[in-house]
């Protein structure tokens, strides 16, 4: 299955459209993460891209995470539902609704107008080289597996 584009300004729109319909009291239909906290954990993919924020993993652990994590998180199968996460990813603290989701908003945007060419074969924080399609398919694939889970 080919996933849609996160690339284009269509699918970000897409996307952008079904988080402006979440609210702070929206509910999860699965997973024990609030809508604050799964906004926040959505945005912890694009500070790995953007900012400095989070630790690099070591050699050791690039190895295992290129053998045994890369392929479910850049191929085009959806993800399971309450599959286990990276520890930088577990968000328990509450989080601000409007400033996670802005947050995400603009962290999309930036992404749609750099556009794939800036992402093919950009090194990844935690995976090394990614080709376009595998920065699409983690990009769009982790955003509608939690837009999903909220109802949107």
């Amino acid at each position: 299955m080919i996933l849609p584009n996160i690339f284009t300004k269509a699918i970000s729109d897409n996307i952008i459209n079904r988080i402006n319909q979440l609210t702070p009291g929206t509910q999860a239909i699965w997973g024990k993460m609030n809508v604050a906290q799964m906004l926040a954990h959505c945005n912890v993919t694009y500070e790995m891209v953007y900012e400095d924020k989070h630790p690099k993993p070591n050699f050791f652990m690039k190895l295992i995470l290129k053998a045994f994590v890369k392929k479910v998180v850049t191929d085009d199968a959806p993800y399971k539902h309450s599959l286990k996460t990276a520890p930088a990813f577990i968000i328990q603290d509450e989080r601000a609704f409007e400033i996670e989701k802005n947050r995400l908003i603009n962290y999309i945007n930036k992404t749609q107008q750099l556009g794939e060419v800036s992402f093919d074969n950009k090194v990844s924080h935690s995976f090394g080289k990614l080709t376009k399609v595998e920065w699409n398919n983690m990009f769009y694939k982790h955003l509608d597996h939690h837009l999903s889970q909220f109802g949107v």
